[in-house]
């Protein structure tokens, strides 16, 4: 079989190089010239683990290729993905001239039966939407529409699309149906569970899945703030409700709240979703409110340490939204390393991934080579980002380099009770 995939970003170049893994023989569309002809050289515009051996490998197999022409691409392909951008509006509802701009393409080179695939994450209804206008552009054409949502987690993606919990194939079209299943054929072998749905029930799985993950990181920062006040401790809290197997013990980690690519826009287009169906959406509409007032709490404990920040030195570590990605979209340390630039601090921070996305959106700031470079001579030390790398540090060392010894751990990477052993005046989130 042969697939399109149109877009190489984060969810399309993953796609793109996973199904070519799997055997099959895939087509990478993207209009921007250079970034094709960077990834034809093997020089990927993302960071993800793994990634890069992946895509040499199948490029080198001759099964992953990547081109500019979309007629190319389609013309050649069964089934055509759209991984295209769907960035925020102004009201939070996603921008969707993308997706059409490639619907109107697709409807202009079909030569055949196509499978038009949404893999972007797309509002209720832009499927039956794509259908009409691939009909009316090309009358007569036998096609079929699929709501495909991805899973992919920023630093797992690979293992995700491997090994997916699930696969939603939203499509009442039984010849559309067969053709997916057999596209992701090598799931079956390791019993992969698919939800074969109506396209609108697969597009709202996308949004509610996302909004539902972020629900529960919002209630444990909540749970965390709380027991700032109270005096306890939230990992003990998190610890003994995940053991509950109706809750769960993932994403119940307090920190400055979420951030990327995913959760903040998707929790604003379901929100945008229910005013257009004039549904009331009560719990997300405060999720979004309880992440923004996360980060104002975690610029609160900075502040309480770091009374007069004019003229201090700051170390930051971390500054992409999570460990194992470059990707500063949304990021809490866009807004508390602002805030700390402009109390008048220097910040100096380290990020293993992320510091050549970071210089655009943080220019007032230095950049240290490692992590003990970013904390010489400082007077206070902020953990953005849970790195792996950060957990082992010599805290002693750091203790030595430090010109006062102030740490506010806004992940929760280090005990309370051993850093205040090592001499550090400590603040954690919930602890």
């Amino acid at each position: 079989m042969h697939i399109a995939v149109i877009g190489t970003g984060y969810v399309g170049l993953v796609t793109g190089a996973c199904f070519a893994e799997f055997g099959v023989n895939v087509t990478c569309v993207d209009v921007d010239e250079q970034k094709i002809a960077d990834l034809r050289e093997g020089r990927l515009p993302i960071y993800e683990p793994g990634l890069d051996q992946l895509v040499a490998k199948n490029t080198q197999a001759g099964r992953l290729s990547f081109t500019t022409s979309l007629r190319e691409a389609v013309e050649q392909s069964l089934v055509i993905f759209l991984a295209v951008g769907t960035p925020p509006r102004e009201d939070g509802a996603a921008d969707l001239k993308y997706v059409e701009q490639a619907a109107r393409e697709i409807a202009e080179h079909m030569n055949g039966y196509k499978v038009v695939v949404t893999k972007s994450t797309v509002p209720v209804g832009t499927g039956e939407y794509l259908r009409r206008l691939i009909g009316e552009r090309r009358p007569g054409a036998k096609f079929g529409v699929v709501s495909n949502p991805e899973f992919l987690r920023e630093g797992a993606a690979i293992d995700d699309f491997m090994r997916p919990d699930r696969v939603v194939i939203g499509c009442r079209d039984e010849e559309a149906v067969a053709i997916m299943r057999d596209l992701y054929r090598p799931l079956f072998l390791i019993e992969t569970p698919f939800v074969i749905t109506s396209v609108e029930a697969a597009e709202l799985t996308k949004y509610a899945a996302n909004a539902f993950l972020a629900t529960k990181i919002s209630f444990i920062n909540e749970i965390a703030n709380l027991c700032d006040r109270i005096g306890c401790d939230v990992h003990d809290v998190a610890r003994a409700i995940g053991m509950d197997n109706r809750i769960g013990r993932k994403f119940l980690h307090p920190g400055p709240g979420y951030g990327g690519s995913c959760f903040p826009k998707d929790t604003r287009a379901l929100l945008a979703v229910a005013r257009e169906f004039k549904t009331d959406s009560l719990i997300v509409e405060a999720v979004v409110e309880v992440n923004r007032r996360q980060r104002q709490r975690m610029i609160e404990k900075i502040n309480a340490l770091l009374p007069d920040a004019a003229g201090k030195r700051v170390a930051v570590l971390g500054l992409s939204f999570k460990p194992e990605t470059d990707d500063m979209r949304e990021s809490p340390s866009i807004e508390i390393v602002g805030a700390l630039v402009e109390r008048g601090a220097r910040v100096r921070a380290y990020d293993p991934a992320a510091m050549e996305a970071a210089r655009p959106l943080l220019p007032a700031i230095e950049y240290a080579e490692d992590e003990y470079a970013a904390t010489e001579g400082a007077d206070l030390l902020v953990f953005l980002t849970e790195w792996n790398q950060f957990r082992a540090l010599s805290m002693e060392r750091v203790h030595g380099l430090m010109r006062t010894p102030k740490v506010a751990d806004l992940r929760n990477i280090y005990e309370p009770e051993h850093m205040r052993r090592l001499g550090f005046e400590y603040v954690g989130v919930g602890r």
